[in-house]
């Protein structure tokens, strides 16, 4: 209902854009077959938490198209000062590349789609090159800087 509200609200009151916050587990599940995930697949949630993101997306597609409201939704990964674990070193979102992100997203053009929002990570699974292409988000921070943290030398572990 949340969701339903700050769309209808926008609508009401003439904002033209919506940046929606979603989530990686609205595509969840390919994570767990160790699949590499782009924007463009079908949405497999891992949860209700990534079903309700789903929902949101679904939910913005017909805000774009039914009403004209512009909508990006970013399904953002691991947005914290650092990784945390080895799974972050491919799952982090830096707070320096949120905000470009964000900001690109208010910027654009473009009147609906899905883009995931992780730094420029070399490990990365989640395709980011729609978000580069479309949005103009050129990422500064890549979680291996910190993978020395998690992967040790070899005979240091």
């Amino acid at each position: 209902m949340g969701t339903y509200n700050i769309y209808e609200g926008a609508l009401r009151a003439g904002v033209p854009r919506v940046v929606f916050a979603s989530s990686n587990h609205a595509t969840g599940f390919y994570e767990r077959d160790g699949l590499p995930v782009g924007p463009d697949m079908p949405v497999r949630p891992d949860g209700y938490y990534g079903v309700s993101k789903a929902f949101g997306e679904s939910l913005g597609r017909f805000y774009a198209e039914g009403h004209g409201l512009a909508v990006i939704c970013l399904r953002i990964g691991s947005f914290q000062p650092r990784p945390r674990d080895r799974r972050q070193l491919s799952t982090w979102l830096s707070y320096r590349d949120m905000a470009q992100l964000a900001w690109r997203s208010i910027e654009t053009k473009e009147t609906y789609g899905i883009f995931y929002g992780i730094s420029g990570n070399t490990r990365g699974y989640w395709d980011i090159s729609s978000a580069r292409e479309v949005l103009g988000y050129a990422p500064e921070d890549d979680g291996e800087a910190f993978a020395a943290e998690f992967d040790p030398a070899p005979g240091n572990s």
